[in-house]
């Protein structure tokens, strides 16, 4: 505090009979002084002390208001919350998640992991920023925004001794006769699945468990020698972990390709800022 009504004013960029009226109208509408006046300058009262310690605090909390509202616009803060089909989940966005985490602590991300069908009506209701799926056949891709798509490769898990564990080149009709665990029918995994048997002239195997549970599978490849179907990311973290000793990718002599995942989004919606840097940094890892 200057004590000086005059500096005040200047501080402040308006004359000295404004702040002098603005001023005596709070000293009025409070009904009590403020500041003493006297030769040698203003002197606060008691409750001139309270009103200035008042007003700096909230000074302060308008400032601090100023840069939350700043942060949310550049992306420094904020919620976003995304659904994922699990291959990417692995591959692009915990690493993107991770990255963006480093460099603004603040932001609040949500992630999901499901069926594409489910991430994408969630995304039409509104539940999610974006997705990272693929787009469904009863959908009109046109009514989404839809940026570069990666495709997958399908990869055959099973335990350590498994009887074709360590075999190589293995093809579809050495693998017919075994049971197998795979993700129901109409998902991406198993029409890519029925597709490559039909392309080999192979009977599609007869003995089958249908489930989209990840903790199902593993259940059934720790005590049983079936197959379970996983997109290569997936496959690749549960053989390179902490149960690498107890499960094995199979060597195909053929690759079988999923059909690819995009990063979806609703077309008419705006995103946030940290969503958008959220998209930026996946597409990094594509």
């Amino acid at each position: 505090m200057t004590g000086k009504l005059h500096l005040a004013a200047e501080a402040s960029n308006i004359s000295q009979p404004a702040a002098s009226r603005i001023l005596s109208d709070i000293e009025t509408n409070i009904g009590v002084s403020l500041f003493i006046r006297g030769p040698k300058g203003m002197v606060s009262t008691q409750a001139g002390q309270a009103f200035l310690r008042h007003s700096r605090s909230i000074l302060s909390a308008y400032q601090n208001l100023e840069k939350e509202v700043v942060s949310f616009g550049n992306g420094q803060r904020g919620k976003v919350k995304i659904g994922s089909v699990t291959g990417p989940s692995i591959q692009c966005l915990v690493p993107a998640i991770i990255e963006i985490k480093k460099q603004s602590p603040l932001i609040e991300p949500t992630l999901e992991v499901a069926p594409s069908s489910q991430l994408v009506r969630s995304l039409e209701q509104g539940d999610f920023d974006f997705v990272i799926a693929r787009m469904p056949a009863q959908y009109d891709s046109r009514a989404f925004h839809l940026l570069p798509a990666r495709s997958e490769i399908m990869s055959f898990v099973v335990r350590k001794n498994h009887p074709l564990a360590d075999q190589k080149e293995i093809t579809l009709k050495d693998l017919s006769e075994y049971d197998w665990t795979i993700q129901e029918q109409g998902s991406p995994i198993r029409t890519a699945l029925e597709q490559a048997f039909a392309d080999e002239g192979v009977q599609m195997p007869a003995h089958i468990t249908n489930t989209s549970s990840s903790l199902v599978m593993l259940g059934l490849l720790e005590n049983s020698d079936t197959i379970a179907t996983f997109v290569d990311e997936v496959a690749q973290l549960l053989t390179g972990g902490g149960v690498q000793s107890q499960l094995r990718v199979l060597d195909l002599e053929n690759q079988i390709l999923v059909a690819p995942y995009y990063i979806i989004r609703q077309r008419n919606r705006e995103l946030s800022q940290i969503a958008e840097r959220v998209i930026k940094e996946i597409l990094k890892h594509f």
